[in-house]
């Protein structure tokens, strides 16, 4: 992952964890109405890819074991991670494109719920998402995804200065390139072959191909179908997953120059996601909580800032969602090259760092680096009437933290992936007076280098403890745990 220049390297910062007594009147433990809802306190855990599921989509007991490890915590909110509305591959990933995967899915919603006592709501998290490739060969490139065209020709016959290009075949025009120096290839590919050539062919919203072109027709109905079929399966809720490197989130981008009236100014580019909320809510009804997860910031070049971030959640206030929960960064468009026979990871560049910083970092640290976004839109939402609940995220791993976004109203309520991961139970902890046995993340993104890797994400702080107890499953490569220890305290 791309790290900040100055690489200042930033110690956790104090924590002093409350009593019980004080935590019972913190507004961190305080309940809050989420639609027809109520969460019994502020907490939240954001949706996180495990990599648990079959490689065609099924929930499995690894799954089950990993959202029930966090339902042990009793949340306010556990989000399941972002889940495919189509019924395509797309290797380990939780899918709900079909009404086969509901039965999967609500042995998942029972078991958490039990595991929870029923304190906890369960939310899952709805993803689509378009095609990538694997960075391929510069042979194979040349010789099997390259278009040649007259163009191809004309460069070559410009480079040469001498001759014509126009007799060669598709053959030697293919071969001829993939012996250019890539200075020189950089004068005959277009920007969109050359990107191909070096991150992996990639689909974009504003493609000129059929499929693309209809997203706005299609993307409704199956994000409606999606919701139902959670809804039957028993969450308390959908998110709608707007944000980072993703279908919906690119419709938002200011990089959208779709001309069919769902690109351009962002009148243009909030017309899907608003479709999408009338389609899924007339489906949801009052039966259960809607919100979406979207970015405060793109931090790509010519991407949304927090001014039409604000924008948006005023518009996706007015549309009734219960809910805006707001992250950052995360995009394509600034990704590190990958390595051939791998595919582009949206989490590597400066978008990506932003979405998950790291104890190394520029002057301003990375605990609670994002909440001034959260605090933007909240502000513009409650100017314009509303009272959506905002929810804040990023490197939040303290309970001064968690509170002072609370109290300066920056946030309704406030979301950790990365320290609920290293320690599921830290919110039950405070909440019993215990901060002192929370495990303290350290933000070294052991976890997120898994991710990238598709590998089964898991915490370096607990994945090595006990590994040849009875009860412990363990990942494929036989090393480190699949779920976080017990709380000794429930032993």
């Amino acid at each position: 992952m791309w790290q900040p220049p100055e690489r200042i390297k930033h110690a956790l910062p104090l924590a002093a964890w409350p009593t019980a007594e004080a935590a019972a009147t913190a507004r961190l433990f305080q309940p809050i109405a989420l639609g027809p809802r109520t969460a019994r306190t502020r907490t939240w855990i954001p949706a996180m890819v495990p990599w648990r599921a079959t490689e065609d989509g099924f929930v499995t007991q690894d799954v089950i074991d990993w959202y029930c490890r966090f339902a042990e915590g009793k949340p306010g909110v556990l989000v399941v991670e972002a889940t495919g509305i189509r019924d395509i591959p797309s290797g380990p990933l939780l899918r709900i494109g079909a009404d086969r995967f509901a039965p999967g899915l609500a042995k998942l919603t029972a078991a958490v719920r039990a595991a929870s006592g029923g304190e906890t709501l369960l939310f899952i998290q709805l993803i689509d998402f378009l095609s990538i490739r694997r960075r391929p060969e510069r042979a194979k490139f040349f010789a099997r995804f390259l278009t040649i065209t007259e163009r191809h020709r004309a460069g070559l016959f410009a480079l040469r200065g001498h001759g014509d290009a126009s007799g060669l075949s598709d053959d030697d025009v293919r071969r001829e390139l993939a012996n250019l120096p890539d200075a020189d290839l950089a004068g005959i590919l277009s920007p969109r072959e050359l990107d191909d050539l070096r991150y992996g062919a990639r689909e974009r919203v504003t493609d000129d191909a059929p499929h693309l072109r209809e997203l706005p027709q299609v993307l409704p109905g199956l994000f409606a179908d999606a919701a139902q079929r959670a809804m039957t399966a028993g969450f308390d809720g959908v998110e709608l997953h707007f944000a980072h490197a993703y279908t919906m989130a690119s419709f938002l981008s200011a990089l959208n120059t779709r001309t069919d009236g769902y690109g351009g100014p962002r009148e243009h580019r909030v017309r899907l996601p608003l479709e999408v909320v009338a389609a899924v809510r007339s489906r949801v009804g009052d039966r259960g909580v809607l919100g979406c997860r979207y970015l405060g910031d793109d931090v790509v070049e010519g991407g949304n800032r927090v001014d039409d971030a604000a924008w948006f959640g005023v518009e996706l206030a007015r549309a009734g969602l219960d809910f805006l929960s707001i992250s950052k960064g995360g995009k394509f468009e600034d990704a590190k090259q990958p390595k051939v026979g791998w595919s582009a990871y949206p989490y590597t560049g400066p978008s990506g760092y932003e979405c998950m910083p790291t104890i190394y970092s520029d002057e301003r640290g990375p605990f609670a680096r994002n909440t001034n976004l959260a605090g933007t839109i909240r502000a513009a939402v409650h100017a314009a009437g509303l009272t959506t609940p905002v929810v804040a995220a990023g490197g939040i791993s303290t309970f001064a933290q968690a509170e002072a976004v609370l109290v300066g109203g920056e946030a309704d309520l406030v979301a950790s992936a990365r320290q609920s991961l290293a320690d599921p139970d830290w919110f039950r902890k405070m909440r019993e007076g215990r901060g002192d046995q929370i495990r303290r993340c350290e933000f070294t993104n052991y976890c997120e280098a898994l991710d990238q890797q598709h590998k089964q994400v898991t915490c370096k702080l607990w994945d090595r403890e006990a590994l040849d107890a009875p009860d412990v499953t363990l990942a494929a490569d036989g090393k480190r745990r699949l779920v976080a220890p017990p709380d000794p305290s429930t032993r």
